[in-house]
């Protein structure tokens, strides 16, 4: 098929040719139909769809053209919209590059005129008033050109009329004093006259020429500004008017969640965009994720109004009838959405002032794909990690951030039913991964009995303590206890799957929340947290899955959803919903909200069941729920979180410095000090010298198991030990242990460690409740601090 061969560019014409546009990493470069005509880049896939379909356009008068190598170049507005192009040749680049600036020249120059501020008027949006406007640009255009034209004719006859009366000179310095002499002399001062008068006429057109490039240059210059300020304005009131819309769709699809048939589409703007191509490109080079919409397994609409002035009763079940329930299970709303004893609405007075910030993240460029290439169906616990990918807090330190709102728990510990327990309880839950919207950047691997405590008795009425109790596998136990009437505990492993684009993290293990005056009993386990865009693009987190808040002393449950997120949804992102049901399966509270902002809950006055079946066969259950109420909200980030790796205010005290910790506390870490400071290099040869601090004791200590065995097991321990003594000697840094890229799923969680350590502050049991083998705080931690007895504490640092 013969191509049209472009022609070569001339002012003002349209200038028509094939490139290639850059797509995605996946598709590449990808040949396209572009056309450039008044000012603006179109660009379409065949010649044939001009005329019904241009896939995106850029406006050349505000746009950047930079040429990257011999056939590459790109084009950029400096918002959105940026074209990385590619032609056949170095020729065919050059042309197009000149026709770009030169349109691109006369864009802007069009554009100047028509905002001219010196107008004492708008002129009109017609024809008339565009033909007009552009009337004045050609008449100024051609008056300049004029200028320049006299300049040039009164350069030439300077130069002649110069020559000519130099040669007169020469011969009047040559010529005999006689008849010749007046002959002469007239001679040299006709021309001289000529040269004068020529010599005027170029001044005065260089004045009229300079006081019109003056006039004309002041013109735009205010053009030009005018221009900005209208599009910071437009910009200002783009981005009010998007955060309007944001929070409106919120509030609506908080309140009220919609059959599919009765909800607006709306277009999610946290979801993620990353790569070279832009927003205009076409829908199939676009990469999306493979989760589809969820379908809604339940839907709520607002119950009758008489149900209002019934606080007093409880209302569910799961047929059409309606069962009203005045038992001890009843709520009072109002106490529930404001307890005035709810430390939340006290000032409480830090005992402590504690520091606002840390020093700013460094900006250091390092080559992910050149690591990250060669670990796919690998264990990632034999690949090094540098310090770029972590963050300045251990694992640690990360679990203890579980705690950012306790207030929750103290609220639950004051409720007298058991429900409203269940629904603080789970908006606890929800509110752990709230920290970790941003929170690219991997935490540092604890090392083998490194201790981190958060004591905060004073100020909030807990003291948290966490020991990394196991190596391979990696496991961290987490105590905390508060005197407002709970106890938290969770013992966590993580496993994960790289699939080369994104991580998922697993982690295994229960937590365990008990509240001293009632005796309930909830457990819960972590859904998936997964990473995107591993070797290219912007990263960002998503959580997903399923959780089962169980109270195992009444039977209470409340089921938990993360939706996954996906491109083709409807629903706003990171949404979580839940409903809270009693042990006969009764649906009391309807929750919902997001993992990042907030929680609310909405109590069920009514259920039923929707008469039609659902996408997946199953019929829904529809709840008639009372206005919904806030149960949780985030706190914003401190000023600056951008440039501190997103730390909450919770997060940038966790690694300040304490007096009295015990010596294996990670704020005694010294490669995560130095990384805090900025001071990666020095962060790397420290974190590999505590690495290889660490095998060279766990090798002593399977040593010392194996002269400790007896000798009809020595054989066994010994082949043991030499495998250990393998994976110990490669580098441990990271917590994520992989399958291939079609593993198996992770087996289910058990603690049966091989490390052959024997924790300081923790001891192996089976739990009573899930029958699960745990590590459960023995006690010792604070009489120890108290004493500052730290003498059976190891040296890990």
């Amino acid at each position: 098929m013969s191509e049209p061969k472009a022609p070569t560019p001339a002012p003002g014409d349209t200038y028509k040719g094939w490139l290639f546009k850059w797509t995605n990493y996946i598709k590449g470069y990808q040949r396209r139909w572009f056309v450039l005509s008044n000012g603006l880049l179109s660009y379409y896939r065949t010649q044939a769809e001009m005329g019904h379909t241009c896939r995106g356009t850029i406006n050349l008068a505000t746009a950047n053209i930079a040429v990257e190598d011999s056939c590459n170049f790109v084009i950029s507005n400096g918002g959105t919209q940026t074209y990385h192009l590619k032609a056949s040749s170095e020729v065919e680049r050059q042309r197009w590059i000149t026709a770009l600036e030169l349109a691109k020249a006369k864009a802007f120059r069009m554009q100047a005129e028509s905002d001219d501020s010196g107008d004492d008027s708008t002129p009109p949006a017609t024809g008339q008033g565009a033909g007009s406007r552009n009337s004045e640009v050609q008449s100024t255009l051609r008056t300049l050109g004029s200028k320049v034209e006299d300049l040039s004719t009164c350069n030439d006859l300077i130069a002649k009329h110069g020559s000519a009366l130099q040669r007169s000179l020469s011969e009047l310095e040559g010529v005999r004093l006689g008849g010749e002499t007046s002959e002469k002399i007239r001679q040299v001062t006709e021309r001289a006259t000529l040269f004068r008068i020529t010599s005027n006429a170029m001044i005065n057109a260089c004045r009229d020429f300079l006081a019109l490039a003056q006039t004309h240059s002041k013109r735009w210059q205010k053009a030009l500004q005018a221009e900005r300020e209208q599009r910071v304005r437009l910009e200002e009131t783009l981005e009010q008017l998007a955060k309007q819309h944001n929070h409106l769709e919120r509030a609506f699809r908080g309140a009220t969640v919609l059959p599919a048939s009765q909800s607006n589409p709306a277009i999610d703007s946290k979801g993620p965009v990353s790569g070279k191509g832009d927003a205009s490109d076409e829908d199939e080079e676009n990469e999306f994720f493979d989760a589809c919409e969820d379908v809604q397994e339940f839907i709520t609409v607002p119950a009758d109004p008489k149900y209002h002035r019934r606080s007093g009763s409880n209302v569910s079940g799961i047929s059409s009838e309606l069962g009203m329930d005045d038992g001890t299970t009843s709520l009072d709303e109002q106490s529930l959405a404001s307890n005035p004893e709810s430390p939340q609405s006290q000032e409480l007075v830090p005992v402590r002032k504690r520091r606002t910030r840390i020093p700013d993240k460094p900006n250091y460029s390092l080559n992910l794909w050149s690591i990250m290439k060669n670990c796919i169906g690998k264990e990632l616990s034999k690949i090094p990690m540098p310090v770029n990918f972590n963050e300045p807090l251990s694992m640690l330190q990360r679990l203890s951030e579980d705690l950012e709102y306790y207030e929750l728990l103290d609220r639950a510990a004051k409720c007298q039913s058991s429900l409203e327990q269940m629904c603080y309880v789970a908006a606890f839950t929800v509110s752990s991964y709230s920290t970790t919207v941003h929170r690219t950047g991997k935490p540092f691997n604890p090392l083998l009995g490194e201790t981190f405590e958060l004591d905060r008795v004073q100020e909030s009425g807990y003291r948290s303590l966490c020991e990394q109790v196991s190596h391979h596998p990696p496991a961290a136990a987490h105590h905390a206890i508060s005197e407002r009437g709970w106890t938290l505990r969770q013992e966590i492993a993580l496993a994960s799957k790289f699939r080369g684009k994104y991580l998922s993290i697993m982690p295994l293990g229960s937590i365990h929340c008990i509240f001293e005056k009632s005796t309930n009993h909830y457990t819960w386990k972590k859904v998936t947290t997964t990473v995107h865009n591993i070797i290219v693009g912007k990263l960002w987190i998503d959580q997903s899955g399923e959780i089962d808040v169980v109270n195992h002393k009444t039977g209470d449950r409340c089921h938990l959803k993360f939706a996954p997120y996906s491109y083709f949804s409807r629903d706003v992102a990171r949404k979580v919903t839940g409903v809270v049901t009693d042990k006969d399966g009764k649906a009391h509270y309807v929750l919902s909200g997001t993992w990042d902002e907030k929680m609310e809950y909405s109590r069920v006055m009514q259920s039923s069941r929707r008469g039609e079946n659902g996408a997946d066969g199953r019929q829904k259950t529809v709840y008639q729920t009372l206005k919904a109420k806030e149960l949780w909200r985030k706190t914003p980030l401190p000023e600056g979180a951008e440039n501190m790796y997103y730390f909450s205010t919770l997060a940038l005290t966790l690694n300040e410095l304490e007096e009295g910790v015990a010596p294996t506390d990670s704020r005694r870490r010294p490669d995560q000090r130095l990384m805090e400071q900025g001071r990666w290099e020095e962060a790397n040869a420290e974190k590999q010298r505590l690495e290889e601090k660490q095998r060279t004791v766990r090798r002593e200590r399977e040593r010392e198991a194996n002269r400790a065995a007896s000798p009809s097991e020595e054989g066994k321990e010994s082949a043991d030990g030499a495998e250990e003594v393998e994976i110990a000697s490669e580098p441990s840094e990271t917590t994520y242990k992989t399958e291939t890229l079609h593993g198996s799923h992770p087996p289910a969680y058990s603690s049966g460690h091989q490390d052959n350590y024997k924790s300081m502050w923790f001891e192996q049991l089976v739990d009573p409740v899930t029958g699960e083998p745990t590590h459960i705080y023995k006690g010792g931690y604070w009489e120890a601090k108290e004493q500052g007895n730290w003498d059976s504490c190891p040296d890990i640092f």
